[in-house]
This record gives structure tokens, C-alpha cells and sequence, in this order.
């Protein structure tokens, strides 16, 4: 499987990486992709979880565990960074849902924060306007209808135009690999290869 996205990385022209950054990004995907082959519900209920390293049940999760799990495959731990920025710089987060103070169970399954995160961390890109801006491994956020942010990982397998990247992601019906980058109004666009 990892191959298929070797053979990615080389189809991109100006687009050098290290192999150390190859080979994270390879991992990135792997871990995402792996997700759509298993059975998982939609649940964004908020649940204690352990510290560091928590994660809801298997087989649940929402588009932001999706993220989580295959940062946590590479090696980083986006529960711990998020919760120990935030805990240093918590008015520069948004308090949309009556925060006073931080939550380890679920201040990085929150996409707003997550976005925070990736943009104090350098890791913001302009929006593109075309399917080649966006390289394997790059997040990228959305608005939804009902003004429900979403985020997904960029795959690097393409859509049959052969140009518009697949994007990694659970939008309710469990993790799946599609079609979707310009379908939704884009808010972000983030490289995040620590």
C-alpha cells in the first residue's frame, strides 16, 4: 500500500521531501486509509478519556479522530500538543462552546482548535483555488450546511479527473476515502509534518 503513494510523492513536480518527511507522511495516509476499512459509527459524544494517548472506543469517532488517530500512527500525539498550548495560551483559542478552561477529553476533537493548533504552530497555508495545491498529507477544514466544521487528510490517490486529490475524512458515515475537496466551502488549509 505504502507504494502507491512512493509513486505519489514522484508525480509531483516542485514538491521535494526528505525521506524522513516521506516516509511520515506515507504513515499519515496508511493510518487514515486503514480507517475506512474498518466498521465506524459516527458518534461525537464526549466521553472521559486517558491522558496522554486517549481515544474514544474503537469503532467510533468523528472527523477529527480520524486526524488524531493517524497523527498518533506517525508518532504525534495531537491530545497532548493541543492540550498543553492551550493550557499556555487559552485566550488565543475560541470559546464556542462555554469553555473556561481546558479539557483534555475533548479540546483536540474540536476542529476550531485543531485549526488554532496548526495555524500558532506555522503550519497555515494559503487556500488554494486548484486541485495542485494541495499535496498528500495536508489537512484541510471545511464549513458544512448548519455551520458544522469539518476536517479531512488529503490522500495521495486523485479523483478520476486524475488532477483533484482524495481526501481521508468521516463526515457521518464512518471514515472513507473521497471525492469531496471542493465540494464545501474551505476554511483551511494546513502542512503540519512535525
Amino acid at each position: 500500500m505504502l507504494m502507491c503513494a512512493v509513486a505519489a510523492f514522484a508525480l509531483l513536480p516542485g514538491y521535494a521531501l526528505s525521506a524522513d518527511r516521506k516516509k511520515f507522511i506515507q504513515t499519515l495516509i496508511h493510518a487514515a486509509r486503514l480507517r475506512t476499512q474498518k466498521l465506524e459509527l459516527y458518534d461525537p459524544a464526549y466521553r472521559q478519556i486517558a491522558y496522554p494517548m486517549g481515544d474514544v472506543p474503537e469503532g467510533r469517532g468523528v472527523c477529527t479522530d480520524v486526524v488524531i488517530r493517524a497523527y498518533r500512527a506517525a508518532g504525534v500525539d495531537l491530545q497532548v500538543l493541543v492540550h498543553q498550548d492551550m493550557s499556555k495560551n487559552f485566550a488565543l483559542y475560541l470559546k464556542l462552546w462555554g469553555m473556561r478552561g481546558t479539557d483534555r477529553n475533548i479540546d483536540h476533537r474540536r476542529v476550531p482548535n485543531l485549526q488554532t493548533f496548526f495555524r500558532r504552530q506555522g503550519a497555515q497555508l494559503a487556500i488554494g483555488k486548484t486541485p495542485q495545491a494541495f499535496k498528500p498529507g495536508d489537512l484541510v477544514t471545511w464549513m458544512l450546511p448548519g455551520n458544522r466544521p469539518h476536517i479531512g487528510i488529503v490522500s495521495d490517490r486523485y479523483a478520476p479527473d486524475k488532477k483533484t486529490p482524495l481526501i481521508l475524512h468521516n463526515i457521518g458515515l464512518g471514515s472513507v476515502e473521497d471525492d469531496i475537496l471542493f465540494e464545501f466551502t474551505i476554511t483551511g488549509h494546513y502542512r503540519y509534518h512535525p
